[in-house]
């Protein structure tokens, strides 16, 4: 087998090639820490809420409160922005790079005003209010209503470089 092995793998390829990733751009949107560190204090107040009903319901509410705290945080975070296999992917979004124009990275400023003011309601926008640079991706394909795609990204160069170095070349047939 060519490609690199994961330790303990024995023969199997890594899990990003098990998943068809190709190498281009892989970005998990994960919330900061210092959300978790607000509902770790959250669970805390809840336990300080339920300590006088006595032990049993302190402890339960402390496990049902940071379950469901982890798993709220978690989901939220777990939005992804890949390209792979000839495909934008953008949280529930896939998107066939041929169908795509100029993606473009904007910088804080530039992705406040176009998610707020100079947004278009038809738009798909994967927002996390966190993170403060974006990329914006033109709609190339007319039979689409979607005009472009604004995509909070951590690192929008990156992701800006990975769409360009994807696309297909026109010119090849």
């Amino acid at each position: 087998m060519n490609g690199p092995q994961e330790p303990g793998g024995a023969g199997r390829p890594p899990a990003a090639q098990r998943d068809g990733y190709d190498g281009g751009y892989d970005e998990r949107l994960t919330v900061p820490r210092s959300w978790w560190l607000m509902a770790g204090l959250g669970v805390v107040l809840l336990g300080v809420a339920l300590a006088p009903l006595g032990a049993v319901p302190l402890l339960c509410g402390l496990a049902a409160g940071g379950a469901l705290a982890g798993v709220a945080l978690s989901a939220y975070g777990s939005a992804r922005i890949r390209v792979v296999a000839g495909s934008l992917v953008a949280g529930q979004a896939r998107v066939p790079l041929f169908a795509l124009g100029e993606a473009r990275a904007l910088d804080a400023e530039e992705a406040r005003a176009w998610r707020t003011h100079r947004a278009d309601a038809r738009a798909h926008m994967l927002l996390r209010a966190y993170i403060p640079t974006a990329v914006r991706v033109e709609v190339a394909d007319p039979a689409d209503p979607t005009p472009y795609l604004y995509l909070s990204t951590r690192q929008p160069a990156r992701l800006t470089a990975a769409l360009a170095a994807a696309r297909p070349d026109p010119a090849q047939p």
